[in-house]
């Protein structure tokens, strides 16, 4: 099968070829011998009924320094690509979400990975939300009253912006610390959106696990371990990844959760789970598949573009 891929992404520049997802996606998607485009959010244009991006014909190759190269850059209209790739890093803000309405009307003649409705429509902190049973005690709130009471109940507790990401602005308070007054005036003053308040769970010290799901099966796992005096085990601000296998547990939240990504249209999904709790569901742009590469001695980039095959099929 032959195909022309569009992928919505960051700059290419940026990129960490040993890290970065939509690289390998890339890199697996030319191997299969289809036509790659890249393009900004910012390029992305609704013109009199037709979605049009300026875009620039790509090839990718793992090398350092030399990771990719650009054709001429054209206007190329999206509704006569077969797939494109919503690939660009939150945050989830207005902007994220017009590329969703925008993308929305070519729905019928293009595949967009993942769904663009189903992604507007799930937020990462909040889609959990609709699964019971499954998540720590959370609050959801802009009301300072509700969070100290939430904190009088829990005492050790996270706070964090609910469209965060990467692990930015999230703080840890632990019993008797006096910085929740401030806290909730800084994120009152910076956001307009509530803030998302969650009971510490300290099985974080072990390990947060990234779990990856293609259309609603586990393929991999990986946990990844805070760093000494770190509460957040982001690989970006020093976590560490090791090698995984899912715990019953997590087996039972990812058959729970499965069919729903499935119906949904969203395809690649990485889930966060802390002990027995899930914390996040993300839609935007899932990482991890090189990790669970080098770990699994696996292929996690090829076993989503079969599902995208079988799709379009």
């Amino acid at each position: 099968m032959t195909l022309a891929i569009a992928i919505q992404m960051d700059p290419m520049d940026g990129i960490d070829i040993d890290g970065d997802s939509t690289f390998v996606l890339a890199l697996e998607a030319q191997k299969r011998g289809f036509g790659l485009f890249h393009y900004l959010p910012n390029r992305l244009s609704f013109r009199d009924g037709r979605v049009i991006a300026k875009a620039n014909p790509m090839e990718v190759r793992r090398e350092a320094g030399n990771h990719f190269s650009f054709g001429e850059t054209q206007e190329i209209d999206l509704s006569l690509m077969d797939v494109i790739l919503m690939r660009q890093d939150p945050p989830f803000d207005m902007a994220y979400i017009t590329a969703t309405h925008i993308l929305e009307h070519i729905a019928d003649s293009t595949l967009v990975v993942n769904d663009p409705v189903s992604v507007r429509n799930a937020p990462e902190k909040l889609f959990v939300t609709h699964f019971d049973g499954v998540m720590p005690p959370t609050l959801i709130t802009s009301d300072p009253d509700e969070i100290k009471a939430f904190r009088a109940e829990h005492l050790d507790i996270i706070i964090k912006p609910l469209y965060g990401n990467g692990g930015a602005g999230v703080f840890h308070l632990q019993p008797g610390d006096e910085n929740l007054g401030s806290l909730v005036e800084m994120f009152t003053e910076n956001f307009r959106e509530p803030m998302i308040v969650q009971k510490y769970v300290s099985a974080v010290r072990e390990g947060d696990k990234r779990i990856i799901l293609v259309d609603g099966e586990v393929v991999g796992a990986i946990n990844r371990v805070p760093a000494a005096g770190e509460a957040r085990s982001n690989m970006h601000v020093g976590g560490r990844p090791e090698k995984s296998v899912l715990t019953t547990c997590e087996e039972e939240i990812c058959e729970a959760i499965g069919p729903s990504l499935k119906d949904q249209g969203l395809i690649f999904v990485g889930i966060d789970v802390i002990g027995n709790y899930l914390t996040e569901i993300n839609v935007t742009s899932p990482t991890g598949l090189q990790e669970i590469n080098r770990f699994d001695d696996a292929c996690l980039e090829a076993q989503i573009w079969d599902a995208i095959e079988g799709k379009l099929k």
